[in-house]
């Protein structure tokens, strides 16, 4: 297979999909990597890595479209990508599905086989989708920390407090790796964490492991009673492929403080908080029922570099299977490959998604 790697055009995305030294190694195996030029700039690797690497740059963006068998990307294709997209193709990125049945429609129409990074699971993890989450359950402390500033609209509580004041409180709604990520920063920064989780095995392992975060079964009383002292609320709620459920609704957060924060990681998968909306990094907050949204929909962008490198760590070895092999033959070295068929031929393969939207669905095969 050919491989394409176009630069995102998602506001303020400066992700690459693949590193100038994975560009190498493919490269090396033989195949053909035709990257857009421009597409490493915001994570600091300009075309000239690319080149020396043994990439062929690509002026325009439908180019690489056009001249690629596998399109490896970050984020999902928006509308101008849709007609780029054709059958015999193989998209590998980001598609967060269940949040958006415009896109969903739109690759089924394309007959492009859609492999979503995020629905990759091994040994009960989503090994393409960790690295990310990690970024964005540490930024949502940094940013949660900041917007409580007064100056942005916040109650003004440093969450870490000072000798002879009290820390702020933090809630994170969910154990997995963006609640963990959350809760390790803020009790880093010392402030005073509660973690709300369903999973009694998790919930001992944060208790081994975050040795002065409190965790507490997750349900609307547990909640309801913590959210009137809470200065910073995070939701780390994950349900593989699916539309995240909406845990959060507006009546309970009239129970927050004015000026307290809300950072809804779960946005990609449609938010947790009923008021919730996707927001972008230059404008990265609203205000509805006194508390503070921040909802922007692709978090780690911020730390494109770190984010970038994290992600083909993780990414690389399917990509160079994929390449060298094809779909079928790939799926059978990496079975977690199958799970990660979201689109196949015109028809949904991802059970969650087709759920989320009322539409069939059938297994997906090779």
């Amino acid at each position: 297979m050919t491989i394409g790697v176009p630069k995102e055009i998602k506001a303020q995305e400066n992700r690459v999909a693949l590193l100038p030294s994975a560009a190498y190694q493919l490269v090396r195996h033989g195949r053909e990597v035709f990257v857009e030029r421009g597409a490493g700039a915001g994570s600091g690797y300009p075309d000239a890595d690319y080149e020396q690497a043994g990439a062929t740059l690509v002026a325009e963006h439908a180019e690489v479209f056009a001249r690629a068998d596998l399109i490896v990307k970050v984020k999902e294709p928006l509308p101008s990508e849709y007609p780029l997209l054709r059958a015999g193709q193989v998209l590998f990125t980001y598609l967060h599905l269940a949040a958006n049945r415009e896109l969903t429609e739109a690759l089924l129409k394309s007959g492009t086989t859609c492999i979503a990074y995020e629905t990759i699971e091994v040994n009960r993890r989503l090994p393409l989708l960790e690295p990310m989450s990690e970024i964005a359950g540490r930024m949502s402390v940094l940013v949660g920390g900041y917007f409580l500033a007064k100056h942005c609209g916040g109650t003004g509580t440093l969450l870490g407090g000072v000798p002879g004041v009290l820390p702020g409180k933090v809630v994170v709604i969910g154990g997995g790796a963006a609640g963990v990520n959350a809760a390790r920063m803020a009790t880093g920064l010392g402030a005073d964490v509660t973690i709300l989780e369903v999973d009694l095995e998790r919930m001992r392992f944060l208790d081994i492991t975050l040795h002065t975060a409190h965790t507490l079964y997750s349900n609307e009383a547990h909640l309801m009673e913590l959210l009137p002292s809470v200065d910073l609320l995070i939701g780390a709620v994950l349900v593989p492929g699916a539309k995240a459920p909406k845990l959060i609704r507006r009546d309970m957060l009239r129970r927050m403080r004015p000026g307290s924060v809300l950072v809804d990681i779960a946005i990609d998968q449609g938010g947790c908080a009923e008021t919730s909306r996707p927001t972008t990094h230059h404008d990265p907050v609203f205000t509805e029922e006194g508390v503070l949204h921040y909802c922007v929909a692709n978090m780690p962008a911020a730390y494109a570099r770190t984010a970038t490198q994290a992600l083909t760590n993780v990414t690389y070895r399917y990509v160079e299977q994929l390449a060298d092999l094809g779909l079928a033959e790939a799926c059978q070295r990496l079975p977690a490959l199958l799970g990660g068929i979201n689109v196949q031929a015109g028809q949904l393969t991802c059970r969650a998604v087709a759920e989320a939207h009322g539409l069939p669905w059938q297994a997906a095969k090779v």
